[in-house]
């Protein structure tokens, strides 16, 4: 089975579509929320959503935490699933409050069970717990999503009919920092949304014609 130099593609499309400038958020609160916000839905939703919860709260946990169940989800109907998001958005911030927001001291106590511990907060699946490691604490991961799944799977590899299945073919390079990590989540989000979604559309695009440099055997 093919794989693919990762630092090259990432070079690649980084080159061809330019920075992603992906997650777009002013802060990694905002970034908490809307990673629980986006989920099933499409992030125009999930941005109406947050947008409604920040100009109710300021972002501010003790006034989030305040809110009752049922106040909360008038603020983040539009983006569906409003019951287990509500849920999920409390319990994930008390879960940060309890630890004084302090992502650098969280990330160098648990850097070994963090994902874990990240997977059994309600609503924190798989990506979200990535997105998180990526985003909120700054680490080289790599985010198995969707998009990703149909992109590799058009690169050859063999086993991406699940998150999991690609998230143990994907190992990072050590010289992959954490802004590097960020961007290539969100060059392939933005691929994904111009050469995934409809049968054909990858043959389009600029990777075919570079795939026989990008792949190994």
């Amino acid at each position: 089975m093919p794989t693919v130099d990762l630092t090259q593609l990432y070079e690649t499309m980084s080159h061809h579509m330019g920075p992603s400038g992906w997650w777009p958020s002013d802060t990694k609160r905002d970034i908490i929320v809307g990673a629980i916000l986006v989920q099933n839905t499409y992030w125009k939703n999930a941005g109406t959503s947050l947008n409604n919860i920040k100009t109710a709260t300021k972002m501010d946990a003790k006034t989030l935490l305040a809110l009752s169940q049922d106040d909360l989800i008038d603020l983040i109907r539009p983006s569906g699933f409003y019951n287990n998001k509500s849920k999920a958005i409390h319990n994930v911030f008390q879960w940060f409050e309890d630890r004084n927001w302090d992502y650098h001291q969280i990330w160098v106590d648990n850097r070994a069970t963090l994902r874990q511990q990240l997977l059994k907060l309600p609503g924190v699946g798989n990506e979200t717990a990535d997105d998180y490691l990526v985003y909120i604490f700054d680490q080289p991961d790599f985010i198995a999503d969707t998009y990703a799944r149909r992109l590799f799977a058009h690169l050859g590899y063999e086993k991406t009919d699940s998150y999991p299945h690609l998230k143990q073919q994907i190992t990072l390079l050590k010289t992959f920092t954490f802004e590097m990590a960020q961007d290539f989540h969100g060059l392939i989000d933005e691929f994904g949304k111009q050469y995934l979604q409809h049968e054909g559309d990858f043959e389009t695009s600029f990777l075919v014609d570079e795939l026989p440099r990008l792949q190994t055997h």
